[in-house]
This record gives structure tokens, sequence and C-alpha cells, in this order.
């Protein structure tokens, strides 16, 4: 019987959905990923169940001597694995949410064509005007713990937005504004999140700009936030 859901749950099913979509996420320039609104660290997660995956499957295709109990445990554990990561981080919404998605793209990942048809409720059409409050704490390693907020609130994410999206640079020269180029940027799905730079940007000055995003209406987003700058550890 066929698996109607987004990511299959039987292992035969699973094996090429996983394949494909890991090579797809990595395609293009800039990637499928990135056009997408697939983070960084979500793309590396996805991807990398194929490193454990393949060998695994590759026991599972020999009936004889390599379908143990356990290689199918194991199997099964993985696609658990995939199906947590997008449960918890809404990967497959977002792509479904995206302007930029294709055919192709819903297809590839499985995205039934009535999951994406709008409904008919409505939404603000007003730009976020509040901008958030950020604390940034070094943590060491080169590594930076952030967490922000709106004006009311502990560390969330403000209600009209589904996240957060900030442009930083690391040095000793900051940056003129957020606008200028060369500032790497990144988006958050939570308020409170760990941005990881490297030992080698230990005794260096990250410069950070901060705004409340919404993945499927980025018209909407807030002003930068004035500049926050820490030594990084």
């Amino acid at each position: 019987m066929s698996d109607g859901s987004r990511i299959p749950r039987g292992i035969d099913e699973f094996n090429p959905y996983i394949i494909n979509t890991s090579s797809y996420m990595l395609a293009g320039t800039p990637t499928n990923a990135e056009r997408l609104g697939v983070l960084t660290s979500e793309k590396d997660q996805w991807t990398g169940f194929i490193t454990d995956w393949n060998p695994l499957y590759a026991k599972y295709s020999d009936k004889k001597n390599g379908r143990t109990t356990a290689v199918k445990d194991q199997l099964l554990a993985i696609i658990d694995q995939c199906v947590l990561l997008d449960q918890s981080s809404r990967i497959l919404d977002r792509i479904a949410a995206s302007p930029n998605v294709t055919i192709v793209d819903m297809e590839t990942f499985r995205i039934k064509k009535g999951v994406l048809q709008k409904t008919t409720r409505s939404f603000s059409t007003t730009p976020i005007s509040e901008t958030p409050i950020a604390a940034v704490q070094p943590l060491g390693g080169g590594s930076v713990a952030i967490k922000c907020h709106s004006n009311t609130s502990r560390a969330s994410i403000l209600d009209s937005a589904d996240s957060v999206q900030y442009v930083y640079a690391v040095g000793d020269t900051p940056p003129a504004s957020a606008d200028v180029q060369g500032l790497s940027k990144e988006l958050s799905t939570k308020a409170s999140f760990t941005l990881a730079l490297g030992a080698g940007s230990s005794a260096k000055y990250l410069y950070i700009y901060f705004r409340w995003y919404n993945t499927k209406h980025p018209e909407l987003a807030s002003p930068w936030s004035a500049m926050v700058t820490t030594l990084i550890l």
C-alpha cells in the first residue's frame, strides 16, 4: 500500500526519498535549501541522515545475510529522527509556504498540492513595527548564546512573526548598517539559540543586527534593531 504521508515511514519507500531530497537540497546556486528557507543547521541534519542510512540499507537489501532485526530497527530509528526533525522545525511546512516554492519542489518533498491551497482567512498587511530586543552572551570556544524577545515578554517569537532574522560580521571594524554588502545572514525559528562562530573567532568582535521575520510574508519584516556588539571568547 502506498504511504500517503510526506515522509515515507516504510524502509524501501524512505530510501529513495532521503537520497533524492538530500541531493536536491544541495543542488543549485544558491542551493535549493537556501532558496526555500531551510537553515544551514537543518540542511546539515537532513543530508547527514544519508551517512548512517546508506551502509545500513545496503545490509538490509541483502535479505539472506544482512537483513537482521537490529539492522531493520536502526533504519526505522533514522526514519523516526527525520520525522522528528521535520516536526520540531516545520521544515516541510516552511518549504510549502515559501514564496519561491515550485511544482518540482513539491513533488520532490512529497508535498501534496491540497496542503498548499490558500485558506480564506485574512492576515495583517501592515509591516511589523516592533524590533527585537536581544541579549547576547559569549559562551567560549567561539559560540554566543542569543535570546530575543519583544517589549512585553520573555524570550519568544513575536506573534505576527514566525522567526528572527539576523545579519552579522566578525572582526574589528563594525559595519555601517545592517544593509551593507558582505554580512552573513541567518534565520532562527527559535527565540533562544546559539550562534557557533568557531574557535578561530575568539578575541574578535561580533557585530549583529536582528529583526522579526515572517517566512510566509517576508515583506512584513520589521526594521533592523540597533547593532549589538560583544567580544567573542
